[in-house]
């Protein structure tokens, strides 16, 4: 087995870790809604997972499939490659600037002004969108990535 084998199979690990964290959001959501009083440990608990497991697999799935292009015939102008790339930059930008500061807001304003808050409803609806556009993104980058689409024709 090749380095190429070995790097594609963390690179796969890595996307199902990331894009399978980021799918139980709206689970954790959805169960702390039955008891409000359960919606801070929940999304404290999105938090948690979404610093410690999600956004490093995301920065490892980039360094992971930028060292795949090393050993593929691929490079990062063909098509499907910068198509993903540029959205994962506009994810990144959109989860960084965007998610993690809203769910950290969401966070204080639930426990200091709580669920019935004007701010707190704000800031889960705004969070919820960013959520729902993130996950589209990542759905499309992971398509491109499985099915390698001739997008266009490289000059």
């Amino acid at each position: 087995m090749g380095a190429y084998a070995i790097l594609k199979f963390f690179h796969v690990l890595l996307a199902i870790v990331a894009v399978g964290a980021n799918v139980t959001y709206g689970v954790w959501i959805r169960r702390a809604a039955r008891d409000p009083r359960a919606l801070p440990f929940a999304l404290r608990g999105i938090k948690a997972l979404d610093d410690r497991l999600a956004t490093p697999a995301y920065a490892l799935l980039l360094l992971t499939g930028l060292a795949m292009l090393h050993w593929s015939q691929d490079t990062w102008t063909t098509p499907w490659v910068l198509t993903a790339l540029v959205l994962y930059a506009v994810a990144m930008v959109l989860a960084l600037w965007g998610y993690t500061p809203t769910l950290r807001r969401q966070i204080e304003a639930l426990e200091t002004r709580g669920l019935e808050s004007m701010e707190y409803r704000a800031l889960a609806g705004r969070a919820q969108l960013v959520g729902v556009v993130l996950a589209v993104l990542m759905i499309l980058i992971v398509f491109l990535m499985v099915t390698k689409p001739a997008l266009w024709s490289p000059s």
